[in-house]
């Protein structure tokens, strides 16, 4: 029998305990009134009715604790800030590494602490918060920006080099996550080493985005039109495929969660760079300002509510 099993067996064995000892009894054919209304205070029935108060209020923790889902359900208004958030990520992480002139290895070490602790919070969490997960999200971006940047650049691996890196990082991370728990599925991740994989590919992915999205714009020579242009067809292949096909819903989210971060960092590029590269040459400072409020608008208005099935 499960934790849950036994929990819930002490508890239903000392309700009827508790209830036998506290509701009366028959004599002779007369029921006699509960200890408590005639004046007595029963120690051995008060003690047990603490006790079967104790294991409800502990039995609740447990469930609320171990099977609580704090991802939210994957609609429309998910993609939508998903996107946006992406986007933030690249212009805030750019404004804070060159605008800033921080550099990006002092730009990454800043933008880990936040998510560290951002992620800490939500583990902590004991149910679904939609500003806590977008925070969490958004400062997933910012360093994986920062982090993709200090990998091409300061390494020196280049956008071919950074992009198979981080490719082989984020199917490591799956595996292992498989591996451990069973499932990559959204609805599984209800315990904190779930959750700690779960952020951890999302790391990986928004680094990898950024890659992947300088190296099609940049190394392949689309520029950041012909990126939009590319990545939205790929995102609506994939909503093409979930509609129309049986494939794995897991595979399908997966793979358009990976995708909506390098079409985050071609909007982003070519919002804030110069003209002359093909971008509109906007602040840094003001974009970012922008998405945030978008961002807030969107969590505040739009509809959020936990993840509830596999996806």
């Amino acid at each position: 029998m499960d934790g849950h099993g036994k929990v819930f067996r002490k508890l239903r064995t000392l309700s009827v305990i508790g209830a036998h000892h506290g509701s009366g009894r028959v004599l002779n054919g007369r029921k006699t009134l509960p200890l408590r209304l005639r004046g007595y205070d029963s120690t051995p029935t008060f003690a047990r009715r603490q006790c079967v108060l104790s294991l409800q209020s502990t039995a609740m923790r447990h469930i609320d604790s171990r099977d609580a889902i704090k991802v939210p359900a994957i609609t429309l208004g998910f993609w939508v800030i998903k996107i946006l958030a992406t986007t933030l990520g690249e212009v805030g992480g750019d404004a804070v590494s060159m605008s800033m002139g921080l550099g990006y290895l002092l730009s990454t070490a800043l933008f880990a602490v936040v998510f560290v602790l951002a992620v800490a919070a939500q583990i902590r969490a004991r149910a679904f918060q939609p500003w806590l997960y977008w925070s969490a999200i958004i400062a997933s971006t910012t360093v994986g920006t920062t982090l993709a940047d200090y990998v091409k650049r300061s390494l020196g691996l280049g956008y071919n080099g950074g992009t198979a890196l981080l490719l082989s990082l984020l199917l490591a991370s799956l595996w292992l996550w498989r591996q451990a728990t069973g499932s990559v599925s959204v609805a599984s991740i209800n315990t904190p080493r779930s959750e700690l994989f779960y952020w951890l590919t999302i790391t990986f992915s928004q680094t990898l985005g950024t890659a992947l999205g300088d190296w099609v714009a940049d190394t392949q020579g689309l520029g950041y039109s012909g990126g939009i242009a590319l990545f939205s067809g790929l995102l609506a292949l994939i909503a093409l495929l979930y509609a129309t096909t049986r494939l794995p819903r897991t595979l399908l989210f997966w793979s358009a969660f990976v995708l909506t971060r390098p079409l985050g960092a071609v909007v982003g590029d070519f919002l804030d760079k110069p003209l002359d590269h093909g971008g509109l040459a906007l602040s840094r400072y003001a974009g970012t300002a922008l998405l945030l409020l978008v961002i807030a608008a969107c969590v505040a208005w739009l509809p959020q509510r936990p993840a509830a099935r596999a996806h």
